[in-house]
């Protein structure tokens, strides 16, 4: 199926309630590191959604009182009125574009900790928070109860007034009160809140009561609910509490948008569920059940999946955050017919990341996301060329790749130069380790992007040396040649590296990618970079049948996919294959049989025999054309440019971005770029009338683009 008449259904306007979307394709709520402390920047995220063809348009999850704090992460607020003006930026800028806009009311209960606020945290009852803090929630009496359904009423006529289309209850990811009183290990109450399945779903019933009784007459009501908690029989499962969920309250919603719980299974990543629309078995009973539409997730990339998916009835709109956040033209392109050029989610969570760690929202393939208000960048526009022509970009990794796709389409004539056989950099390599194969989607994306234009020159085992630059007589140059991984052991706990003796195999990632075999007998590996890179290799040469042994200084293998949401899979996986871990323990020694490992506390020694050490320490930066150029006499290059891996080592996203922003600033005043990075959003403080002197955002049209300070 092809073209954009094979993918008509896709358009067709869906009826929520009392709002009409004016095609299928919904993005979810979903979190994104602005909220409430950058309400400009996230209206212009949201509304480059709706520009780029979502019908329906959601917030992330929005606090509805102080005893839902979720600080230090920037999710909405919607407390009380003065959060309204920073909310209807969001609600304008979306239906300008022609989109409805969502917002999902939360109260997080005991996954709310109320740091900033200090208020008691609430839960259905007597119980430990989530998070390794030692505080208690309180069970809710009917007291509470009551004047929790009042800030949620209270809650959903301000968004109503805020110009909100579609008003959640939100019931998922084990993060709000509705669901923690539905399941039993967070509810064990024996009043009418507790017990049966009927008394632990009375509260979602009165939420959805009360909040169509409130504002039902003009805004639609849906409720977001995780059917299955994919914790077999000791969770609620999709075909027993949570099909009879649905069928107690199927027609009281206007919307149902259903996934799985909780958040780490929601959004699983390729690297544990590579199958896109992974969440259909889990959901596909709703339509069964209820006449109302249905919203429903799973990576959903493909057009003729998403047919399949409404022709089948098992969906009435195509529900998307991360694939929304890598393109968020994808439901444009579908229409339009350019679906060679939509940027596939990749499933990595970089995105996932962000939230995690409270600052802006990042996308490996979509470098502008969270970027629309600050540096002005657009997905699909980007400004003409100046007075240069042409540009040399020496690296074909995804620095290089981003940084001349991006001037092509500016109109440069744009030469490619790549020492290896094959484009991609780092991508391929590492998308071919186990589980990692969707990554390639990165560079995939670029080179076809590339191949279409007749500005582009772009050649494969072409090592250039300072000379050859120069003589190719091109006078802007940007260098992309990457990095490579440390053998000498140096990293964060060796500054100054190991010491090794002669006779032992040290090995680094790059010559697993390389191919090499590691020799007979067990393999150290060492992981002191702590990101994704060692767990996968552990798991591929466990896979393959050698004996690993995973050293790390961190208490856990690989803290930083904790980020990500696939620590413990990562973990569980090595344990499952057999790898013997050993963290807390650094590299002291390679000897020429063993590995010699120190406690990071006590310094104890621990003697690893092995025939090879993996290092995965640090990366070192390859610059030498670089330094060779800009030590040319006579200045023959007007632009002389380090971007990447070469700069700064780190994710592909960081690769991506800088190749982006590279192409972006080339030929701009460089005044104006430096200032750029200083763009920021403003409390002004003022006196609200009747509220004595205090903060709040200024709105006001002028102060949009006041904040380079």
């Amino acid at each position: 199926m092809s073209g954009a008449n094979g993918y008509s259904i896709l358009f067709e306007p869906v009826r929520i309630g009392p709002v009409t979307a004016r095609n299928r394709f919904y993005q979810v709520p979903h979190c994104n590191g602005l909220g409430h402390l950058r309400p400009q920047a996230e209206a212009a995220m949201r509304a480059m959604k709706a520009e780029g063809g979502w019908a329906v348009v959601s917030t992330q999850e929005t606090e509805i009182h102080p005893t839902s704090d979720l600080s230090p992460y920037a999710e909405n607020r919607i407390w009380d009125e003065r959060d309204l003006p920073a909310l209807r930026l969001m609600t304008e800028g979306v239906h300008e574009k022609g989109a409805l806009a969502a917002i999902q009311l939360a109260h997080n209960g005991h996954h709310a900790q109320n740091h900033l606020t200090r208020a008691p945290v609430l839960a259905p009852s007597d119980m430990s928070l989530e998070t390794p803090y030692p505080k208690q929630a309180r069970a809710m009496d009917k007291s509470d109860i009551r004047e929790f359904r009042k800030w949620h009423r209270d809650a959903a006529l301000r968004a109503r007034d805020a110009g909100f289309d579609i008003i959640y209850v939100y019931a998922g990811h084990h993060m709000t009160l509705p669901q923690h009183f539905l399941l039993p290990q967070f509810n064990d109450r024996s009043d009418e809140y507790g017990g049966s399945l009927e008394n632990r779903a009375r509260l979602m019933r009165e939420l959805l009561e009360e909040t169509k009784e409130a504002v039902g007459d003009t805004c639609a009501v849906a409720l977001r609910f995780a059917v299955d908690e994919m914790m077999g029989g000791d969770g609620m499962q999709a075909h027993e509490e949570g099909r009879a969920v649905v069928e107690m309250l199927s027609e009281l919603p206007d919307l149902w948008d259903v996934n799985v719980a909780d958040w780490s299974n929601d959004s699983q990543t390729t690297r544990f569920q590579p199958q896109d629309g992974f969440q259909t078995d889990y959901i596909k009973f709703v339509k069964q059940v209820t006449s109302k539409p249905v919203v429903a997730v799973g990576r959903l990339n493909s057009p003729d999946l998403m047919v399949s998916m409404v022709r089948k009835r098992i969906v009435d709109f195509i529900g998307a955050a991360r694939p929304s956040i890598a393109d968020p033209f994808l439901p444009k392109k579908i229409e339009e017919g350019r679906i060679d050029e939509i940027r596939e989610c990749i499933g990595c969570n970089i995105c996932v990341s962000s939230d995690t760690l409270g600052i802006p929202i990042r996308c490996t393939q979509n470098p502008t996301m969270g970027e629309e208000w600050r540096r002005k960048w657009h997905p699909e526009i980007i400004a003409p060329k100046g007075r240069e022509e042409a540009a040399l970009v020496v690296g074909a990794g995804p620095a290089g790749l981003e940084c001349a796709m991006q001037l092509a389409r500016r109109g440069y004539e744009v030469t490619l130069a790549e020492a290896s056989p094959e484009l991609g950099g780092r991508v391929p390599r590492e998308a071919s380790l186990l589980g990692l194969s969707a990554w390639k989607r990165v560079s995939d994306h670029r080179v076809y992007d590339l191949q279409q234009r007749g500005n582009v020159q772009m050649f494969t085992d072409s090592r250039l040396s300072a000379s050859d630059v120069v003589e190719l007589g091109i006078p802007n140059v940007f260098v992309a040649t990457g990095s490579h991984w440390r053998r000498d052991g140096r990293g964060r706990t060796a500054k100054r590296g190991v010491e090794i003796a002669a006779g032992m195999t040290v090995l680094t990632p790059d010559d697993i990618m390389d191919g090499t075999v590691p020799p007979q007998g067990p393999v150290l590996i060492y992981d002191d970079d702590q990101g994704y890179i060692g767990g996968v290799l552990a798991e591929q040469l466990a896979e393959a049948g050698h004996e690993v042994i995973f050293a790390t200084p961190a208490a856990v293998v690989s803290p930083f996919t904790e980020l990500t949401l696939e620590q413990s899979r990562v973990q569980r996986s090595l344990i499952e294959r057999g790898v013997r871990i050993v963290p807390l323990h650094r590299l002291a020694r390679v000897g020429a049989e063993h590995g010699e490992l120190s406690c990071v506390y006590s310094d104890k020694p621990q003697r690893v025999d092995c025939a090879s050490v993996l290092m995965v320490t640090e990366r070192q930066r390859n610059t030498s054309l670089f330094e060779d150029l800009r030590q040319l006499p006579d200045a023959p290059l007007r632009t002389l440019e380090l971007i990447g891996d070469a700069a700064n080592p780190g994710l592909i996203a960081d690769a991506v971005y800088a190749g982006h922003m590279a192409a972006r600033n080339f030929e701009r005043d460089p005044a104006e770029v430096a200032q750029d990075i200083y763009r920021r959003e403003i409390i002004s403080l003022e006196t609200a009338p009747g509220q004595g002197r205090g903060a709040r955002y200024n709105t006001r049209p002028e102060f949009e683009h006041v904040g380079n300070n």
